[in-house]
């Protein structure tokens, strides 16, 4: 699935955290709980290096509580790397992220040395809505839409506490396929970049083998033996009543139903990997990318040598 996803401001953020970077203690990471991995930014490791970094899974509320509990295990067994589940709109968990980056680095605090926090995350995962809640006022714009912080800012949470925002950003290159279709599932894509009933087909594929039961309770209908996603899309498509004339189905309004279920929760708790299926995914993707390298280089080695 090709996403043009790596706008002009995207770049500035690259540059804006590679400037900040030099004096950040402690990096958050915002996550969403229900794709931690593909909503891990991988050139966010690249930029961050090895500062001491929270890894918070936000929107628990959405995912299912048992993978949750796999992610947060997986990320805190990690060096220098603590984890903790969040819903952006409850003010006391929220609270729980300032105390996150004190244990990650002690030596910093009062007004000799405050604690310099970055925080970062892929558009529309929450991060506004977050910061909103910690400061108990409207400091980051918020809203349904990817890549609505524009500009780095500042924030004080404390006296000896500031937290650095900056703009949801991407990566320019997707080599998990997977992750691309999680995350147009998720919102963090803008809708013009995916195909919705592509999104949708391989959401369905996904629910039918691990959450086939929220799809019968949602919908009211019977998954048997063997149906296909394409299958499940038309018979969802004819319980909402999204059909076109002489009974066929509109595969477009019935695939953006399914995904505005998800997003909303309607299906339920619902989390669409597991940090041994990303570990897979992961490991399939970058074998495919260093073969597709070595077929560029032998293409472009002749013409450099002509």
């Amino acid at each position: 699935m090709a996403i043009q996803w790596f706008p002009g401001h995207m770049h500035l953020t690259k540059k804006a955290i590679q400037e900040r970077i030099k004096d950040t203690d402690v990096v958050i990471e915002l996550l969403d709980a229900r794709l931690p991995g593909s909503s891990a930014n991988p050139l966010l490791a690249e930029l961050t290096g090895r500062r001491p970094t929270l890894k918070v899974l936000n929107k628990q509320d959405l995912a299912d509580p048992a993978r949750t509990a796999l992610w947060l295990a997986y990320y805190n067994s990690q060096s220098a790397t603590r984890a903790i589940g969040l819903d952006a709109s409850e003010t006391a968990p929220a609270r729980r992220l300032i105390q996150a980056c004190r244990d990650l680095a002690p030596l910093r605090g009062g007004m000799v040395k405050p604690m310099r926090v970055l925080i970062c995350g892929i558009p529309n995962v929450g991060k506004s809505t977050l910061i909103n809640t910690l400061t108990g006022k409207r400091a980051a714009k918020t809203g349904d839409e990817a890549g609505i912080t524009k500009l780095a800012q500042r924030i004080s949470l404390a006296d000896d506490f500031y937290l650095y925002d900056t703009p949801g950003m991407l990566w320019p290159r997707i080599i998990v396929a997977k992750s691309g279709y999680n995350l147009a599932a998720s919102g963090a894509i803008g809708r013009n970049a995916f195909n919705e009933e592509e999104v949708a087909l391989e959401l369905l594929d996904y629910l039918i083998k691990h959450y086939p039961g929220a799809m019968e309770a949602r919908y009211a209908l019977q998954i048997a033996p063997g149906m296909k996603d394409e299958q499940l899309l038309e018979e969802v498509g004819r319980k909402r009543g999204a059909l076109l004339g002489k009974g066929r189905v509109n595969l477009q309004k019935a695939a953006e139903i399914v995904i505005h279920d998800f997003r909303n929760a309607g299906l339920g708790r619902i989390t669409l990997e597991t940090p041994q299926e990303f570990s897979q995914w992961l490991g399939a993707g970058q074998l495919l990318d260093a073969e597709r390298q070595i077929k560029k280089d032998k293409i472009v080695g002749p013409r450099n040598r002509s």
